[in-house]
């Protein structure tokens, strides 16, 4: 396989200016493009309008930590550190520039010990007790996608507007960005038209943002994502699918979660687990009938997740179409409404 080659196809040149540097206002009157032969153009409010007659929507309950904090170098100099997990021994977590082992950092308060690298990860034991969600939520700010430069969000903003209606459970390094054109205005609306919402939780960590490699590829694998799906969500889905209802995933993640998810005999399984699947082509998602998404940076695994779910020429091509008609891209930009058949 040449890397190179492959990616090339899952590539598209787009004006900088398109990168969206904050939600529309409402969230709802975001743009929305609905993928087919001849691709339709709408506003998400009016989204009911596309929809399956009483389909499921899927969506993700994650919510995106402060993980981003400020630190003191004993020599004065800041560092900024983005917090990944907690282990026994401390915390893990990058840096934006290099750590001396056996170094102290100051933040919040706290004192943090510098105990090891590895991978570019550091362990940080902080002097004090504390649960790393009651530090983050004081001292923590969103992490923003590496691509959105210069927003115009106040930091408060970013912390309130880089969330989703549907945030619940702590542990993602990004919002599941698809859900952010939801409020809870067209929520109840869409259930009054007979459209059920089913919950599930995937923690979208920073591989998201990671470029693809030959190991991707050869090893068929992506990052590794933690996901949780409930006994009644399963029992939903599953009925749901059973009477011939369509599934409809609000977002990549609640695909992804789903379609890990999966028993041999083809239903939801309720439970926790880890993913690292890598979808490529249609074959490969068995359970969803649509998507809805956001546009995805070039060469990425979410644009080819998408082009496997819509068709390779017919994605690129509305690409091409939503960058002339000046859609907003990305995390903050505007969706897509993908239906099978």
């Amino acid at each position: 396989m040449n890397l190179e080659n492959t990616l090339r196809k899952y590539d598209y040149k787009f004006p900088a200016e398109l990168i969206a540097k904050k939600p529309a206002s409402p969230r709802d009157g975001a743009r929305l493009l609905i993928l087919g032969k001849n691709n339709q153009h709408d506003v998400f409010k009016n989204i009911g309008e596309y929809l399956p007659n009483r389909c499921v929507l899927v969506v993700n309950e994650t919510k995106v930590l402060p993980a981003r904090f400020e630190a003191i170098k004993e020599s004065g100099g800041r560092v900024r550190i983005l917090f990944l997990k907690e282990e026994k021994a401390g915390w893990v977590c990058l840096a934006d520039r290099n750590l001396s082992l056996g170094a102290n950092l100051k933040a919040g308060g706290i004192i943090f010990a510098v105990l090891s690298k590895k991978e570019g990860q550091y362990l940080l034991r902080p002097n004090k007790k504390i649960k790393p969600i009651s530090f983050l939520n004081k001292n923590g700010q969103a992490p923003l996608p590496p691509y959105i430069k210069n927003t115009p969000l106040s930091k408060s903003s970013v912390r309130r507007e880089y969330q989703t209606v549907f945030a619940k459970n702590n542990g993602s390094a990004a919002a599941p960005t698809a859900s952010l054109h939801f409020t809870k205005k067209l929520i109840s609306a869409l259930k009054k038209e007979g459209v059920e919402f089913v919950k599930i939780t995937l923690h979208v960590g920073l591989g998201t943002f990671a470029s693809l490699n030959e190991v991707n590829f050869k090893k068929n694998k992506l990052h590794q994502e933690e996901y949780f799906i409930s006994k009644g969500s399963a029992q939903k889905l599953n009925r749901a699918k059973k009477t011939g209802r369509k599934i409809v995933a609000v977002g990549t993640t609640s695909l992804r979660a789903i379609e890990s998810a999966l028993g041999e005999d083809g239903i939801v399984l309720a439970g926790r687990g880890f993913t690292d699947i890598f979808i490529k082509r249609a074959e490969e998602i068995k359970f969803i009938d649509g998507l809805i998404t956001n546009f995805h940076v070039p060469k990425s695994s979410l644009l080819m997740l998408v082009c496997a779910l819509g068709g390779l020429n017919v994605v690129k091509k509305a690409y091409l179409e939503a960058i002339k008609r000046k859609y907003r891209l990305f995390s903050f930009g505007d969706a897509m409404l993908i239906l099978r058949g």
